[in-house]
């Protein structure tokens, strides 16, 4: 039972391909109810590795790399489509990837990160789930207005911007902070 977080992980990394199909098909009530069932599976094998302290150094690695193969797929793929802006799809991405470079360059040069998700990544990932959300039930039934999507794109754009610089400050003052010991 202990490394059934991580099982859930896996399964959700698996998803990935079943809502890029389904967006590739324009099924997009398909696509939106796997990418709520990844959500709930994400809630889930979090609340599994707390409450149980099935926590594991595999876990810390593959939850937010399940996530990120999720978001990243769907905002690419919805920018491709037409249904995402792509100036949004460049900021997540980006984020994303200078984050992924902070934490090898830091891993690398002064040792193990030791942290935990900051509120503001929590707040950015979440806006970044219901972004992709609302925008797949606006192209399924046209709701909600393209008014509210703009609202959530640029909220989106706001919570990418502030969790990727807070990332970078945090890693910036770990690293003076250390001294260089290479792992």
């Amino acid at each position: 039972m202990r490394h059934l977080p991580n099982i859930i992980c896996v399964l959700r990394i698996a998803l990935v391909w079943p809502v890029a199909a389904a967006l590739a098909h324009r099924e997009y009530l398909l696509a939106l109810a796997l990418i709520i069932v990844a959500g709930v599976s994400d809630v889930v094998d979090g609340y599994l590795a707390k409450r149980f302290n099935w926590t594991s150094e595999l876990g810390k690695f593959l939850d937010p790399l399940a996530d990120k193969l999720l978001l990243v797929t769907v905002f690419v793929e919805a920018a491709w489509l037409g249904l995402a802006p792509w100036w949004l799809t460049s900021a997540v991405v980006a984020r994303d990837v200078l984050i992924g470079l902070g934490a090898m360059v830091f891993r690398l040069w002064f040792g193990p990160l030791r942290g935990r998700p900051t509120i503001s990544s929590k707040i950015n990932t979440a806006m970044q789930l219901l972004y992709p959300m609302a925008m797949l039930v606006n192209a399924a039934i046209n709701f909600p207005p393209h008014e509210v999507l703009d609202a959530l794109a640029i909220l989106v754009f706001i919570t990418t911007v502030f969790s990727g610089l807070n990332y970078m400050a945090i890693f910036t003052r770990r690293a003076w902070a250390s001294p260089v010991s290479p792992s």
